[in-house]
């Protein structure tokens, strides 16, 4: 271990302020949790109902999120903050692991700044706050890297221990999200870079990585394989690539987004840390470049052809952390502005944002209602159509939008549950299912009538009509959301379900005539 810069740490044990750093501000992020107003967003409950029957994969996403929502919601109950429980508590360790990285390729100060740069990152921030697969994903590429330093440190049946440990941690990351590739992508660069990428490496060490990876993720590739590869075909389709490519725009947009994912100088930071790792052929520097450069390029060049969100390239900002902290602790010159741009901007930002989604008045004082106007009305839109349901006597209830579908199962889980209660169904616009919900419920002929529909912002309904036999003019629910924005949902009973054959994208299919 280099010898440590006292001259750089202005407290006397920067690990046990960077330790005080991670525990104080998780348990402030676990108060605004279980104060916070905020309601699912139908994806995050979308996630719940697959926690409620566990299995290897579903259609969008691999198994992690359902499992550690199981575990949450056995602990703290079927809420919104038993749901997103795992958020702040995964953030918090991968905080603790950055910390740990750090120290074993630098020194105690380098540690504190890794892990505050990562706590702190708007993303996580955003992160900590919701049932994302982004959590998870980025505490076991965590571990990862931990493994991937620990296998240059090791020798004999300790590097044999580190390098299984590396292929768990990396099996768990790729249930977590498929974006746990790009640590793969990133450790062959650093190979192809650097001496030291390769001399990590042996048959037995390979061979060992490599059987503790496949352990972990052939339950998710059998699962696949045994329902058409949805997850994999889900995440192929995500990428959008078509005959319209090239969106130079995009690409700015995104590497602009990035900004605020990581924050601005952290991020001029990360840069020129990766310029500097190749000029000054710094072995620890050039690992942690290696597997940063590939989410952040690949995702720019998808954006470049297609689209990408912001999150996409999330990974990067593992061992980004750990490389943006090594390069503000070297700085001789303006040490103290630099650090002063990391800590007091990002964390001004993490208070408004801990305050915001505490108070919906706060928000929208601060002009952030648009932020947070998808975690709000969906309780109420959910209770809406129950009660439509209730007072109509139908059999079936069924909506042309997986966000009512997610928010129906979870809001109003118990009434749903009742005796004689309607059953839930997705109708399913294309020929073949699109979404989980479409998959797992959807709505065929032997679903009971009536069926009350459900859409929303009408945006189907013509498509819905038309596949059943009769339909009464359809009633409108609007949910306010804040003083400038509305949800509105339009719904109608229907009886006779006869769907007829539709292609890909849920056009009608014309039939000869008899």
């Amino acid at each position: 271990m280099p010898p440590e810069r006292t001259d750089a740490a202005p407290m006397s044990d920067p690990l046990r302020w960077g330790a005080l750093l991670i525990l104080g501000l998780t348990a402030v992020r676990l108060v605004a949790l279980f104060l916070s107003p905020l309601e699912l967003y139908p994806d995050e409950a979308q996630y719940w109902l697959w926690s409620r029957d566990l299995a290897f994969g579903y259609f969008s996403k691999p198994p992690m999120i359902a499992w550690l929502i199981a575990l949450t919601t056995a602990i703290a109950g079927d809420s919104e903050a038993g749901v997103r429980l795992f958020a702040p508590l995964l953030h918090a360790g991968t905080a603790f692991v950055l910390m740990a990285v750090a120290l074993r390729l630098s020194d105690r100060i380098t540690a504190f700044w890794a892990a505050l740069i990562y706590s702190l990152m708007p993303g996580v921030q955003l992160s900590a706050g919701l049932a994302s697969t982004d959590a998870a994903l980025l505490f076991f590429l965590s571990l990862a890297l931990l493994a991937y330093v620990e296998l240059d440190r090791r020798q004999g049946r300790e590097a044999l221990v580190a390098a299984a440990g590396l292929g768990a941690a990396l099996g768990l990351a790729f249930l977590s999200k498929y974006a746990a590739i790009y640590f793969l992508i990133g450790a062959a660069l650093h190979a192809v870079l650097s001496h030291g990428g390769r001399a990590r490496w042996s048959w037995a060490r390979g061979s060992v990585a490599a059987g503790a990876l496949a352990v972990f993720i052939a339950p998710n590739l059998l699962w696949n394989a045994a329902n058409d590869f949805a997850t994999v075909s889900h995440t192929a389709a995500n990428a959008n690539l078509g005959a319209d490519l090239f969106h130079p725009a995009q690409a700015a947009e995104f590497v602009a987004s990035q900004l605020g994912v990581f924050g601005p100088v952290p991020f001029v930071l990360l840069i020129w840390a990766m310029v500097r790792a190749f000029r000054r052929r710094s072995e620890p520097e050039i690992m942690l470049a290696a597997l940063t450069i590939p989410p952040l390029l690949i995702v720019t060049v998808e954006a470049f052809l297609s689209r990408a969100n912001a999150n996409w390239a999330a990974a990067a900002y593992v061992p980004g952390s750990v490389l943006a902290a090594l390069m503000l602790v070297s700085l001789a010159r303006a040490r103290r502005w630099w650090q002063g741009g990391v800590a007091l901007p990002q964390g001004a930002l993490a208070a408004v944002f801990l305050v915001a989604a505490i108070s919906p008045a706060a928000a929208d004082a601060l002009g952030l209602s648009n932020s947070f106007k998808r975690a709000r009305g969906w309780e109420a839109a959910s209770r809406l159509i129950m009660d439509e349901a209730r007072d109509q006597g139908v059999a079936t209830i069924a909506t042309d939008d997986r966000f009512l579908f997610n928010s129906l199962a979870f809001y109003e889980r118990e009434r749903l549950a009742l005796p004689g209660a309607p059953v839930l169904r997705m109708w399913v616009r294309t020929g073949r299912a699109a979404t989980e919900a479409e998959r797992a419920a959807p709505l065929d002929a032997g679903a009971p009538g009536p069926v009350l529909l459900a859409s929303l912002e009408g945006k189907y309904a013509p498509e819905m009509q038309r596949d059943f036999a009769s339909t009464v003019a359809p009633s409108t629910a609007r949910v306010r959301l804040d003083r400038k924005r509305v949800r509105r949902v339009e719904m109608m009973i229907a009886q006779g379900f006869r769907p007829g054959p539709r292609d890909a994208e849920g056009k009608p299919i014309p039939q000869a005539a008899p």
